[in-house]
């Protein structure tokens, strides 16, 4: 930064206690021995382009990371959107410029796909992802998946919604909609050999977070081995995930994907890269 100061940064949303991105942001200052400051505001839909316009003039405010549900509100309130937050049409990092302008990124879809590297580097005869949830977070990981040669099932309170949101960031695939209360009730549908197939059932939605109600998920929806996982991270272990292991299924937590967020977010923020070897203490701490 050009100021003097060190650089000062926020993540805004409603609600906002229950966030860990402070802890993850100041976990790496700390490591890094950088100077900086990382806390958390909150900030009501009515009230977020005057938190803009209060920040952009403050001297050490480099940013925010945007969390719900602002992710979408805060894309025409600034001054540009990298490529990737333009196509996605949803913004989780806003970074003030040098010369006081607001640009819009969004570091949700390498996030999201971080935890999953490894099982993507390998060749699959099919790959097929059920993702609950049409809000921003669900927008990068469409195009995320979508990208990776997934066939999607997308669900949502309105298909309607669900649909233009796959003819617009997923046209090329034959994915699908469906209710989102479909998958409440059992089935008894019989899967076919999933050998050599990769399949991924996803809660993009806040159902199951602190102070909201749980997913209406059942189980028998999902092939067998296929991959739960869950973006919430309050709490993370979710009802979701444990119903999920009761199954015997693999579950990947949203801690997961919001340290790989986070990391995309803090070189943006602050500059360096953050180093990653203590990341195993990281997590212990942010499951404390």
């Amino acid at each position: 930064m050009n100021e003097a100061g060190s650089p000062l940064a926020h993540v805004i949303g409603d609600p906002i206690a229950q966030s860990k991105s402070p802890l993850i942001h100041s976990f790496w200052l700390r490591q890094m021995r950088l100077a900086g400051e990382y806390d958390r505001h909150l900030v009501e839909p009515g009230d977020l382009a005057s938190y803009l316009t209060e920040w952009r003039n403050r001297p050490r405010w480099a940013g925010c990371n945007v969390t719900m549900p602002h992710k979408q509100a805060i894309s025409p309130l600034l001054d540009g959107l990298d490529p990737l937050a333009q196509a996605l049409g949803a913004v989780n990092t806003v970074v003030r410029g040098t010369e006081g302008a607001l640009v819009g990124h969004n570091t949700d879809a390498a996030g999201f796909l971080e935890p999953l590297a490894p099982l993507l580097e390998r060749r699959h005869l099919y790959r097929m992802a059920r993702i609950l949830g049409t809000g921003g977070a669900a927008r990068a990981i469409v195009a995320a998946l979508a990208d990776k040669g997934f066939t999607l099932v997308l669900a949502g309170r309105d298909p309607g919604k669900a649909r233009a949101l796959l003819d617009e960031l997923a046209p090329a695939g034959e994915h699908h909609v469906v209710a989102l209360d479909h998958f409440a009730a059992p089935t008894d549908f019989a899967f076919d050999d999933r050998e050599g197939c990769l399949d991924l059932v996803v809660n993009a939605t806040p159902l199951g977070m602190t102070g909201h109600p749980p997913l209406a998920f059942d189980w028998s929806h999902a092939p067998p081995g296929a991959i739960a996982y869950d973006i919430v991270t309050d709490p993370v272990d979710t009802p979701f995930l444990q119903a999920a292991r009761a199954r015997g299924h693999p579950t990947v937590d949203g801690l997961a994907m919001l340290v790989g967020q986070a990391a995309s977010a803090f070189e943006l923020l602050f500059g360096p890269t953050p180093l990653r070897t203590r990341d195993d203490q990281l997590v212990a701490a942010l499951t404390r």
